[in-house]
């Protein structure tokens, strides 16, 4: 049983996920993390999710999303939040990852942000052994 489902769009350079259900061990999270690190092996780093429609969060799908923010940034890319839900903004505000996402509770206004906003390029570094 599917426990998330995705719906990809763009808008512009960025890409839009729009999440409903939940993620969480059972499911979810595998299904996020598929769709990110797709996203990054195209090239496509701006991303904004819109949460909308999530109904539940557990700790793994906060890793989840921890882990694609540092994967999007390590690639000079963002990952942004919009439509924060009461319980989700509660728990970003307890665990302190409201100050880690930039986070929005308009979609244009988040899109805007995107605009203008300089990407870097991330060069290899050397690996001695």
């Amino acid at each position: 049983m599917v426990s998330l489902y995705i719906n990809q769009r763009r808008v512009g350079e960025v890409v839009v996920l729009d999440l409903k259900g939940r993620i969480r061990i059972s499911g979810g999270t595998v299904e996020l993390h598929k769709a990110i690190r797709c996203l990054v092996e195209e090239g496509k780093t701006q991303i904004l999710l819109n949460l909308s429609n999530v109904s539940h969060i557990d700790s793994s799908g906060l890793g989840e999303l921890i882990s694609s923010h540092i994967s999007v940034a390590n690639h000079g890319g963002v990952i942004k939040l919009a439509h924060l839900t009461e319980r989700l903004q509660e728990l970003l505000v307890i665990t302190k990852l409201l100050t880690v996402f930039d986070v929005y509770d308009d979609e244009d206004q988040a899109l805007a942000t995107f605009t203008g906003q300089v990407l870097t390029v991330v060069e290899p570094r050397p690996f001695f052994m």
